[in-house]
């Protein structure tokens, strides 16, 4: 235990952000690091319960309670050994993980977990502090996977695969590997350089990177087992009059484009939402990372509109710790500059009275929870002028096509591609699947979780196979 009554000394607090007013006319990570003394301070309230509920809040099983403690006591190599040992990539999730952990620490029963987050991301800072060491298998065992897409759940299991000898190639439609990690998250949030330091340690380790090649065109037949990691990317549409206006983009769209940018892709012009009055449709992350990235674009005005009323500031009795608690939360982007609206429904969307072909004008209603149910409340629609509307309502499905029809899938009612849980495997023998693709549009803590049990169940199923050979 790091200090049995660190817990009563040291009060929580999180790692700080730079000043709005100064990074909102950047691109760079928001986050300010802790210094090393912080940090050991904040680890020293772990209380290193007897039955750590942290674990049961994180999806990997990290051993949280011991990290802790090392951390605590400067030990930051055996640190990293812990964490790495269930986690392939905290500097993903320390910075993009809700922590889910931190809502099942028993400290916040008062409100004031152990700041897990952070220490995570210190911990992951010190690894990257020197190149990342290869760790390519003791040896090889002749069987080949392919894994379609590169987001966490597809890197996950292909590092996993490699170094338990299998012969791994990644193919990853876009242009540069990452998914919805390199394209869907803005820089701000997470810094693109981590994800291409992970790539160089996958290739030294003997991971295969081919980009621009969708799944569809893969030569899966040269492959003895698949694992599909393609997402979960159909969005939720807006279907209302007025929404194939010009003006009227879908999130990822937007964000793809505009992360394009800060690469340093030259693009010809875009979604760009200077000296515009924006409306965001959809509370959740996605509309977040819109709110801000409309900011720093030089937005005239943002706002954000969720259909579902606003959260509790606390949970309610029906919402018990340690379920996630279900309040509301606050996220850098709206600290910017961003006027929120809970309860609302877009009805309609009308054009510009100068340009019958682009948005101006966004008319919505008041609703309620009766029932379960999202009804209109009383009160007629309101009008609200607008330059720019960007749709982040979720995402409905993984794509169907070609690439499911090649391996003889289909989605199940909820748009995923069915799989034993336990196993991750689909009906089609040798073909897995894992992340959103298979579960739905979730965290990338769950797709880092998912790619492991995936590649666990891939490693079992050829060594199976090898076996029943060789009796044979």
């Amino acid at each position: 235990m790091a200090d049995p009554r660190g817990f009563l000394k040291v009060p929580r607090k999180k790692a700080a952000e730079r000043p709005a007013a100064e990074r909102v006319h950047d691109w760079r990570e928001l986050t300010v690091d802790p210094t090393a003394e912080a940090l050991t301070a904040q680890a020293s309230r772990c209380m290193d319960c007897g039955i750590p509920f942290c674990h049961r809040g994180c999806p990997l099983g990290n051993v949280i309670p011991e990290f802790n403690d090392l951390v605590y006591r400067g030990h930051l190599d055996e640190a990293a050994e812990v964490l790495l040992s269930t986690n392939n990539f905290p500097e993903f999730t320390g910075r993009v993980c809700p922590a889910p952990c931190e809502a099942s620490c028993v400290l916040e029963l008062e409100g004031a977990a152990v700041t897990i987050k952070d220490i995570e991301r210190r911990i992951a800072q010190h690894v990257l502090a020197s190149p990342l060491a290869p760790l390519p298998p003791l040896r090889e065992s002749g069987k080949r996977v392919a894994v379609i897409g590169s987001g966490p759940a597809g890197l996950a299991a292909a590092q996993e695969l490699r170094r338990a000898g299998h012969a791994v190639t990644v193919f990853e439609r876009d242009d540069r590997v990452g998914g919805l990690l390199r394209y869907g998250i803005p820089d701000f949030k997470m810094e693109k350089g981590l994800i291409d330091r992970r790539v160089e340690q996958l290739q030294a380790e003997g991971v295969v990177f081919r980009t621009g090649v969708a799944g569809e065109d893969a030569p899966l037949q040269d492959f003895d087992a698949t694992v599909l990691a393609v997402g979960a990317r159909v969005a939720r549409p807006l279907a209302v009059a007025g929404a194939n206006l010009a003006g009227v983009h879908y999130a990822m769209d937007y964000l793809t484009e505009q992360n394009r940018r800060v690469a340093g892709d030259t693009l010809p012009p875009g979604i760009d939402a200077k000296g515009k009055r924006v409306v965001v449709i959809g509370g959740g992350d996605t509309g977040a990372d819109c709110v801000g990235t409309a900011i720093r674009q030089g937005a005239s005005e943002v706002l954000q509109w969720e259909l579902m009323p606003k959260p509790p500031l606390h949970r309610a009795p029906e919402n018990p710790w340690p379920e996630w608690p279900l309040v509301l939360r606050t996220g850098s982007s709206h600290d910017e500059g961003c006027e929120r609206t809970w309860a609302i429904q877009t009805v309609a969307l009308a054009p510009r009275a100068d340009d019958a072909s682009r948005v101006g004008s966004i008319e919505a209603v008041r609703v309620e929870l009766a029932g379960g149910r999202i009804v209109p409340a009383s009160g007629a629609p309101a009008t609200f002028p607008c330059d720019l509307v960007l749709l982040a309502m979720g995402f409905t499905s993984a794509e169907p096509g070609a690439l499911l029809e090649k391996l003889g899938l289909g989605l199940d009612a909820r748009g995923r591609v069915a799989v034993n849980p336990e196993t991750m495997a689909t009906e089609v023998p040798g073909v897995f699947s894992a992340g959103d693709a298979s579960r739905g549009a979730s965290l990338v803590v769950w797709a880092i979780a998912d790619g492991r049990k995936a590649a666990a169940s891939v490693d079992a199923y050829l060594a199976a196979r090898t076996r029943v050979r060789s009796v044979g």
